[in-house]
């Protein structure tokens, strides 16, 4: 029975620091801009972050659901900025082929666009393997990851993306 109960007290302490890993403070990343210069991530420390992480060979992953977020300003607020990071170290497509395409998008719609030339997000963050997945992130401005889903988004995941991303407005 002792030996039980140890388990439990030890399985326990494994799960509390499993948590208290999880809510890890998240650090700024230098990426970097569509003209391939260095970039921080913007609004860090100011603004809760929605990002869409993209990998350019996957871009169309989950467009329903962003022309969705897009249309019905669910995610807009004084509170939160919203921005893209093409992931450039997993596609086939040529770089440069992609930031140009990416230039003339920001410049029609407005957008923020930066890309990550090597993983650097993906690894500073624990976000592990990214390509060809579309990977939707809110972080805080305290740098607390509040949702992260990747690849195609269920109705379950739409659902708890609105329910989370209402508080932080």
């Amino acid at each position: 029975m002792k030996k039980y109960l140890l388990s439990l007290v030890i399985a326990w302490m494994a799960c509390m620091t499993l948590s208290a890993q999880e809510k890890q403070s998240l650090q700024n990343v230098e990426l970097k801009d569509l003209k391939n210069q260095p970039a921080m991530l913007p609004w860090w420390g100011e603004k809760h972050l929605l990002i869409f992480y993209v990998d350019p060979d996957r871009h169309k992953q989950n467009e329903d659901f962003t022309i969705e977020i897009e249309e019905n300003h669910a995610a807009q607020g004084e509170n939160i900025e919203g921005f893209g990071v093409l992931n450039l170290k997993d596609t086939m497509l040529p770089n440069g082929i992609v930031r140009t395409m990416a230039r003339k998008r920001t410049a029609k719609n407005g957008a923020t666009v930066l890309a990550d030339t090597d993983r650097s997000l993906a690894k500073a963050w624990g976000l592990g393997d990214c390509n060809n997945q579309f990977v939707l992130m809110l972080v805080s401005r305290d740098g607390e990851m509040l949702f992260l889903r990747k690849g195609e988004l269920t109705e379950e995941d739409k659902a708890e993306f609105y329910r989370v991303v209402k508080q932080y407005r």
